[in-house]
């Protein structure tokens, strides 16, 4: 067949990697950011109650109970939530839903490496724009102001730096098209950004329930923002793509809060007590508002210091990337987790 099936877009796409998910005994799995603690009691109980006859049944298919709830934890209306399938459901919907063929999207680099795909998905024009040396937000005038999407992962991954509501109040107000502040890690922070999505027509918050609430396997995400571009979105999104057993871990662990306020600050105080140890070893370690680390490794290559740690069943993540090439990024685990790669790290300097 002389003509291709496939669009010179898709044919040209770089998709997006995830992290490994290896099925090797004993490892000690630090590459994908998952939390280290189960889901609460209260949700595991809940979602046993839901297998049952529900199971032939659609769910809910605007997940309204959920909005209703995350509408009365941050302070707004459930027409300013939007559920979806992950995060990155939402994500995608925002490029469809606000960016003409051709038009600019903008994020910062290094960055979440699923906005490029999702640029060179719908055929905008993709631009990223380099983060400061010790990763901190560039100066405004390097941001296209008519851009017609803007992400902003914040704390941003893979740094771990967070950047203040002040900072990211000043980029909201210089841009025209829509800001989208991807808060995927910002329980582990000291401050949010959610205020700024109730209150400029053009921002919206993104938050999700994989990491901090350790349901990355129910995949539940959501945006919280003006009424105008959650209708926007909402009549884009597809049907009933919130699975039933999502809405219900998901409103569970809403209802539970002080179990996950407790395992944020074990992660934290884990986070804090493992860079330590790892500076102590002598790796440089980036400052972190999230469940992980960024460190730049002694004596070998990033890409070799992967293999010796694998070697060891600890396995950790290394992004080909020219601005953290020479870094590994690395989960913060329990702390029995941690003790382990600190003694492979000891084990692979003393050889």
């Amino acid at each position: 067949m002389s003509r291709s099936l496939i669009r010179p877009i898709v044919q040209a796409l770089h998709a997006y990697v995830p992290g490994e998910q290896p099925r090797i005994k004993g490892l000690i799995k630090l590459n994908t950011n998952e939390n280290p603690y189960p889901p609460s009691p209260r949700v595991l109980r809940e979602v046993r109650r839901a297998v049952d006859g529900r199971l032939r049944l659609y769910p809910n298919p605007t997940a309204q109970g959920l909005r209703e709830r995350l509408a009365g934890f941050h302070g707004c209306s459930p027409e300013n939530v939007i559920v979806g399938n992950g995060s990155d459901e939402l994500l995608a919907m925002a490029t469809r839903a606000f960016v003409e063929p051709g038009a600019r999207i903008q994020w910062l680099v290094p960055s979440y490496s699923l906005y490029p795909v999702l640029a060179q998905m719908h055929g905008a024009r993709g631009a990223g724009i380099p983060l400061e040396k010790d990763f901190s937000l560039p100066p405004l005038s390097r941001f296209r102001r008519d851009a017609a999407l803007t992400f902003v992962t914040t704390p941003n991954a893979p740094s771990g730096r967070g950047y203040p509501t002040s900072e990211l109040d000043g980029l909201c107000r210089k841009l025209r098209g829509v800001v989208v502040l991807d808060e995927a890690y910002v329980d582990f922070a000291p401050e949010h950004a959610m205020g700024l999505a109730l209150r400029h027509p053009h921002v919206l918050v993104s938050r999700t329930f994989s990491k901090a609430y350790s349901l990355c396997f129910q995949r539940i995400g959501y945006f919280v923002g003006p009424r105008s571009l959650v209708a926007a979105l909402d009549k884009i999104r597809d049907s009933y793509n919130v699975n039933g057993l999502g809405q219900v871990a998901a409103l569970a662990a809403l209802e539970d809060r002080a179990y996950y306020r407790r395992n944020f600050r074990r992660v934290i105080t884990t986070r804090e007590r493992l860079a330590s140890r790892l500076s102590e070893l002598g790796f440089s370690v980036y400052p972190s508002q999230t469940n992980f680390l960024l460190a730049r490794p002694p004596r070998l290559p990033a890409r070799e210091w992967l293999g010796r740690l694998r070697a060891r069943k600890i396995l950790v993540r290394w992004f080909d990337l020219p601005e953290i090439r020479d870094c590994l990024r690395i989960t913060v685990g329990t702390d029995g987790e941690a003790e382990a790669l600190v003694r492979a790290a000891r084990n692979v300097l003393a050889r």
